[in-house]
C-alpha cells in the first residue's frame, strides 16, 4: 500500500504543471514588476485568476481555458498607477490523441475581449488568435513543454495600434521528491506593431500537496529579463502563485 501511495504522489506532482491535464482547475497567481523599462523606476502588479475545464464534443476532447487580469501598472498621466481589470481571453484547444497518456498536444482558437475597466490597461479592440499547447510528463521526475499563442487585433480599433502579439512559455519541471520541485515557466514575448520584447527567464521552487479531492500546487518563481526592448518591459519579476486541480 505505501507503494502504491508513492507512486500516486509521483504522479500527482508530475501532472501538477500541466496546463492539458483533463482535470478541472482554478489558478489564483500574480506578477509582481520590480522594475519596468522606461523613465524613472517604475513598478507594476498583474493579478489573475485563471480556471479551466475539460469538455468532449462529440468524439472530440477540448480544454476551455479562460483568464482574467487585474492590473495595476504605471500607464497613467506622469508614470502614475492605474488599476482595473484587463482584458478576458479564452482559448479552446482541441486536444490530439498522441497514443500516449502522459504526453499532450493540442491546439484551438483563442479570442481575447476588450473588458478593460480603464482603455490604458487593455487594447481596447477584440483579438482573435490560435494557441498550441504540448506537455511530455513520461517521466516521474522531469517534466517539460510549451505553451505557444498569437493573437491579433480584429474589427474597429477606437484609434488605437492593431493589436499583434505573439508568446512562448516553454515549461520544464524536475521533481525533487516529498512533494516539491523546480525549475520555470517563463513567458516570452514579442509585440510584432512595435517591434518591443520580454525575453525573462527564472527558477522555481514549487510543492505540490493533495488534500481529499484537490491538488495544490504552490510556487515562488523570481524571474529577470536577459533581453528586452521598449517601454514598460519587466527588467524583473516575481511570479508566484496557488494551483488547484479537482480531481
Amino acid at each position: 500500500m505505501r507503494h502504491q501511495h508513492i507512486c500516486f504522489a509521483q504522479s500527482d506532482a508530475a501532472q501538477a504543471n500541466n496546463p492539458l491535464a483533463d482535470i478541472t482547475a482554478f489558478n489564483i497567481q500574480n506578477y509582481y514588476f520590480g522594475e519596468l523599462t522606461g523613465p524613472g523606476d517604475s513598478t507594476g502588479n498583474q493579478f489573475v485568476l485563471r480556471y479551466a475545464k475539460p469538455v468532449s464534443i462529440g468524439d472530440t476532447n477540448w480544454l476551455i481555458r479562460a483568464s482574467l487580469p487585474y492590473n495595476s501598472l504605471p500607464v497613467g498621466t506622469g508614470g502614475q498607477t492605474v488599476s482595473g481589470i484587463g482584458d478576458f481571453d479564452i482559448f479552446a484547444a482541441y486536444q490530439i490523441d498522441t497514443g500516449n497518456p502522459a504526453v499532450s498536444f493540442a491546439f484551438g482558437p483563442q479570442v481575447v475581449a476588450p473588458t478593460a475597466t480603464d482603455d490604458r490597461l487593455g487594447a481596447d479592440q477584440w483579438q482573435l488568435g490560435i494557441a498550441n499547447v504540448y506537455f511530455n510528463a513520461t517521466s516521474p521526475v522531469f517534466q517539460y513543454g510549451y505553451l505557444l499563442t498569437w493573437r491579433g487585433g480584429v474589427g474597429d480599433t477606437n484609434g488605437r495600434t492593431r493589436a499583434n502579439l505573439g508568446a512562448f512559455q516553454p515549461f520544464v519541471f524536475y521533481q525533487l521528491g516529498n512533494g516539491y520541485y523546480t525549475g520555470g515557466a517563463p513567458i516570452w514575448t514579442y509585440n510584432f506593431a512595435n517591434d518591443s520584447y520580454s525575453v525573462p527567464i527564472g527558477i522555481r521552487l514549487g510543492k505540490v500537496t493533495k488534500r481529499g479531492n484537490t491538488v495544490y500546487n504552490f510556487f515562488v518563481e523570481p524571474q529577470y529579463s536577459v533581453f528586452h526592448k521598449g517601454a514598460g518591459q519587466p527588467k524583473w519579476q516575481i511570479y508566484m502563485a496557488l494551483n488547484m486541480q479537482f480531481l
